[in-house]
């Protein structure tokens, strides 16, 4: 049967939105927002009205009548850390997103989704929630006492395209071992062994490669010196690291076609910054197949900068010896939530409860620093 499926992604200044129905895509828009519309609101929940309505006067624009959905599903913001899996949107994944404490829009995705669901009857769905963490407790050791790592990396995209990777050899995902680069605006690198990613770098806090807009790993003490020079404030710093950093801070554009003709016209400077994020990209994927014993099945590259030849073609040639190469370039969010929502309906992947109780929430430890949370 070919279920239609409606998914979103809310973002801070637009909603993605589509329909899908089989393998065809009914209608997909990425709605944007009037500032002046957004500043009447002082919290992002205070938005869930404003964006349903939005929703539904785009469905009504492509003729799609929230009746003929078979099921909802998307990016749900704020769940906190979980496996990695489908989520049932229920009363008690609403009520936690919404008074978490985050204040992006994110966290509407599910409420939306969820008031859908009430008013047609029909389910909703989490796939692989943003902040899934299926980290080993291995992978979450560093040697700052009462500093671990966590999991923050592109879940839902990195997912399904391991999820395709894996199909494309006759294989399933919980069978296989496979390397995925995310490469857009952040840039995550996982390790995914048989359907758990078991080691990632974190692109919300700031470690692994350089990216187009974020910083990456830099030495620490440099940082700490900066922070308290007195010359930058915390809001700059952190901007750094999370949006004006790597491509953007080192060249001043963080658009890959831009980069390219800085090269093609002899910016030796230009050269050397994007092989440097792709260097490090490969520094990464090597890494992780050491941390899957060199048992890799496959070595996936995403994301916009994956659209890019000179960055992966460089990326191949520092890493085609450990795996064979695919390249899934752009992002795959929609497709990966509406591929969840039939894999829940056809009752191929099990639909799990949301308890609110994370997958992981800190080490106990003695010593110095053992009040500071992770």
């Amino acid at each position: 049967m070919a279920y239609r499926i409606l998914t979103l992604s809310p973002g801070s200044t637009s909603t993605k939105v589509a329909v899908f129905e089989g393998d065809q895509t009914v209608m997909k828009a990425n709605v944007t927002h009037n500032p002046a519309e957004l500043a009447q609101f002082e919290y992002a929940k205070d938005q869930l009205q404003y964006r349903i309505d939005t929703i539904k006067a785009e469905l009504d624009k492509a003729g799609v009548t929230l009746d003929s959905i078979d099921a909802f599903s998307g990016y749900c913001g704020g769940m906190g850390p979980t496996v990695g899996g489908i989520f049932k949107i229920d009363e008690t994944v609403c009520d936690h997103v919404l008074n978490c404490g985050m204040n992006h829009p994110a966290i509407l995705g599910a409420p939306i989704l969820f008031e859908f669901a009430k008013q047609t009857g029909k389910p909703a769905f989490a796939v692989n929630q943003p902040d899934t963490d299926e980290l080993e407790d291995v992978a979450r050791i560093t040697g700052y006492p009462g500093i671990y790592r966590k999991s923050h990396v592109h879940c839902l995209n990195q997912k399904e395209c391991a999820i395709r990777y894996a199909e494309s050899i006759g294989k399933k995902y919980e069978d296989i071992n496979v390397i995925v680069a995310h490469v857009g605006g952040g840039l995550s690198v996982a390790a995914h062994k048989q359907g758990r990613m078991i080691d990632t770098n974190d692109v919300l806090e700031g470690s692994g490669p350089f990216a187009p807009n974020r910083s990456g790993d830099v030495p620490l003490k440099p940082v700490v010196a900066l922070a308290f020079s007195g010359e930058h404030d915390k809001k700059e710093i952190n901007g750094v690291i999370g949006k004006t950093g790597g491509l953007k801070g080192l060249l001043g554009t963080d658009d890959a076609r831009e980069i390219d003709t800085m090269i093609e016209s002899g910016d030796e400077w230009a050269k050397l910054i994007f092989e440097a994020m792709a260097y490090q990209t490969a520094k990464q994927i090597g890494a992780f197949a050491a941390v899957l014993e060199g048992k890799v099945d496959g070595i996936v590259l995403t994301g916009g900068v994956s659209h890019d030849q000179y960055f992966v073609d460089y990326v191949k040639k520092l890493t085609s010896w450990i795996a064979p190469i695919q390249i899934y370039a752009g992002d795959f969010e929609m497709e990966g939530a509406a591929a969840g929502a039939v894999r829940a309906l056809d009752g191929v992947e099990k639909v799990m409860t949301y308890t609110g109780k994370p997958s992981w929430d800190g080490f106990k430890m003695k010593g110095a620093f053992a009040d500071i949370e992770a």
